[in-house]
Formats: C-alpha cells, structure tokens, sequence
C-alpha cells in the first residue's frame, strides 16, 4: 500500500560510533525521501565523526575509523540535510529511541537551527512490536517475504524499512494510512525531549521520567532541589533534554 503523505516523508539511518546519544557521533547517514507524488530520492552521506569508532560498532557496521578520516565532518554537510530536510515528517526503525535523539544532537552541535521536534516521526519499530514483538531482519522477512542482505548497511536498513511500513499498512486495514495517526501510533510516550527523560503527564505538565523524582513535575523538583538542574546540566545527558530543561527553568522563570 503506498503511504499517504501531505508532506515529504525521510526515512533514515545512521550508523555511529557506539550508542551513546550525548557522546557518540554518526559515521554514516542514508535516507529515503518519499514524495507526496510518490517520487523517491536517496542519498547517503560518510561522516568523519572526529571521535575513535568503538569496535563493537565497527563489529556490526564495517565501518572503520579508515573509511571515514577523509569524509566531511557533520557540520560540513548539515546545511546540506537541512535543506533536504525541510517541511518533511520523518520515519525510521527504533528511530524515536535513536536516532532522532543523535541527528538533533549533532545539528545542535554544529549550532544549526532545526527543531525537529515540529515535525511527526513514525517508528517502524514501534508498530512491529506492537503487532509481531520482532527485530528488522524478521520485520522484513515476515511483513514482505524477503531475505534483508547487507544487514546493518544504513542504505540497505532504510529501503527495507520503507517496504515495512507500507507492507504494516497492506497487512493491518485498522493501522490508518495517515502520517500523523502513524506517528502518534508509533510514540511511547509524550516526551519533551527526545530520549523521554522529560514527559508530559495528563495536565500537559513537564515530568521528569527517569530517576528519584521520576513522575514529579519539572517545576516543582526544580523549586525544592534547585541543585538537580546543575547535576543534570553537568551530567552525561544529551544537549537536546539540557536544553528542555533550561528553556522550564526560564519560563519558570519568567512567570515569577
């Protein structure tokens, strides 16, 4: 079933250096961008991530340290997706748990002025797991029959991704082909930012999801524990949750 879409739709990977949103860079993006006319474009981009690639990392993409030291680094190529990325909602495989999380780190890293929190974003994943309780590779096999070769290539990771969610739509008449319902399906939670360390609850109120205050709104544990926004300010936390947490703090701020 092909995907009915108000606006472009990327779907993307990234391989990395290893898996931690604050610390560890991409060494290479793909995407897949569908448009409303069902028109497809793809590009893929290496990236000297300026950081060791861990070996474990290197173990499940082949990328090595070698492959990328003569590629531009993330902040050469940024305006360039930016560009390529506007006005587009997004789509991915564990993408609201990863991948998300690390492309807003970099863009902010690279002092680049793109909110992707404006835009909807489908974890194929998600709807996987929801429906089968499966990893991609067998996402791919169960949902379109097919063998995914060249696993964990992220060219190869994002078109099968893509053939998954219109094969979810073929499979599951109730699964709206719509991409706002898709992403609202496809979300855990209502994050504020994108790793859920800060939720909203059913007031529309900033909670902290994580940790000795976990369900306790922002504000209030900010008024009685001043010192946990510098914990977490210096913590090993992404730029992106720093940034949520500052922006409460100063509307809070503001209001007093």
């Amino acid at each position: 079933m092909k995907i009915d879409l108000k606006n472009p739709l990327i779907f993307f990977d990234l391989e990395t250096t290893g898996m931690n949103i604050a610390s560890d860079r991409i060494v290479e993006i793909s995407y897949l961008k569908i448009y409303p006319d069902q028109r497809e474009e793809v590009k893929t981009f290496r990236v000297n991530p300026t950081i060791p690639i861990q070996p474990d990392a290197t173990a499940v993409h082949g990328i090595s340290d070698n492959d990328v030291k003569d590629a531009p680094m993330f902040n050469e190529i940024a305006k360039t997706l930016v560009k390529s990325f506007e006005g587009c909602d997004f789509a991915g495989y564990n993408s609201n748990k990863f991948d998300l999380p690390l492309l807003a780190e970099e863009f902010l890293r690279a002092n680049i002025d793109f909110d992707l929190k404006k835009r909807k974003f489908i974890d194929v994943m998600v709807i996987f797991y929801k429906r089968e309780q499966r990893t991609l590779s067998a996402a791919y096999q169960f949902y379109c029959n097919k063998e995914l070769t060249n696993a964990h290539s992220a060219e190869a990771d994002t078109r099968a991704t893509y053939e998954v969610l219109q094969a979810q739509l073929d499979m599951y008449p109730d699964l709206q082909n719509d991409v706002d319902k898709l992403s609202e399906y496809s979300a855990q939670s209502r994050s504020v930012d994108f790793m859920g360390r800060i939720v909203y609850n059913d007031k529309d109120e900033e909670v902290f999801n994580f940790g000795k205050y976990k369900g306790r709104t922002v504000v209030s544990v900010l008024e009685k524990d001043p010192s946990y926004y510098s914990w977490m300010m210096n913590g090993d936390f992404p730029l992106y949750t720093k940034n949520v947490l500052t922006a409460i703090k100063l509307k809070n701020f503001i209001k007093k």
